[in-house]
């Protein structure tokens, strides 16, 4: 068992140098800006019907469809980060995925565009403006409370034995290596689908779910090293946090909204108990 920790160790390891080097972030953001010029210059070839049918049956008519694309890249590069973090503190982990909701919350304002016609009529534009606003709303209350859940963080270790907490580590490495490939096969088989004109899957909803069970397998991996009840109503509440956060994704506008919301201000409410527990405990040690 320790020999397969050590080689997921270098793997993980190699593979976080790789995503977190300056040159592939700039490669990812590059990425970006020419995949957003490229899908406005191929919808207009879809408009004036310089494309062939094979790959005109496949391209949206709307402008506003490339800043769609571009998000989901976006999201798509966020996710990813979003894996990496998983081998470092749960609570930082939790953190990425709420900064990921208000991404997506983004998102959905920009989509509510998509169907807009060009230019923009006002009388076609009253409950979708609604829509986007509700989600701009949203993202906004998700950042400002982002901000005073990272100021609560107080990282602590979860077994004073070195060893105990390096096995840990490697442990939450093996979990997100595995959500790795998951995540890779899903962006493979959404395109695949997308390029064929079949009905595409909602990524991110489907990922959410995923996050839900690889959020209770953490749980219960981190009862191997410690069975601290502060520390196992926590990562539990957290697992509870994304649940709802998944059901945000699916919800209609407003309720994603509040569940979204809800969700972030449970994560802060057990940051604060879990705080106060501790700082409890300790007086009581000390006295």
């Amino acid at each position: 068992m320790i020999t397969i920790l050590n080689r997921v160790d270098i793997l993980f390891d190699s593979l976080e140098h790789f995503w977190e080097h300056k040159r592939t972030e700039r490669a990812a953001a590059n990425l970006l800006i020419i995949t957003f010029l490229g899908a406005l210059l191929l919808i207009e070839f879809r408009r004036q019907g310089w494309l062939p049918d094979a790959l005109a049956s496949v391209m949206p008519t709307s402008h506003y469809y490339a800043i769609n694309i571009a998000f989901s890249m976006l999201l798509a590069i966020e996710v990813l980060a979003l894996v990496f973090s998983l081998a470092n503190s749960v609570s930082d982990s939790v953190g990425k995925q709420f900064e990921i909701l208000s991404l997506i919350l983004l998102r959905h304002s920009f989509k509510e565009i998509i169907y807009f016609k060009e230019p923009l009529i006002w009388a076609e534009a009253p409950e979708p403006v609604m829509h986007i606003l509700s989600y701009a709303g949203g993202a906004l209350l998700l950042f400002l409370l982002l901000g005073l859940y990272y100021k609560l963080q107080k990282h602590r270790v979860l077994n004073q034995s070195i060893a105990v907490t390096t096995e840990f580590i490697s442990s939450k490495k093996l979990v997100s290596l595995l959500l790795l490939c998951i995540f890779s096969g899903m962006g493979i088989a959404d395109a695949l689908l997308y390029l064929g004109g079949e009905p595409v899957f909602d990524f991110f909803a489907l990922f959410y779910t995923i996050l839900v069970f690889s959020d209770v397998l953490l749980v219960l991996v981190s009862l191997r090293y410690s069975s601290n009840y502060q520390i196992v109503f926590r990562n539990s509440g957290f697992a509870v946090a994304t649940v709802v956060v998944r059901l945000a994704l699916t919800a209609p506008p407003y309720i994603a909204v509040l569940l979204g919301v809800g969700a972030m201000l449970f994560a802060i409410g057990i940051t604060f108990a879990y705080n106060r527990f501790e700082k409890i405990n300790t007086h009581a040690e000390l006295s």
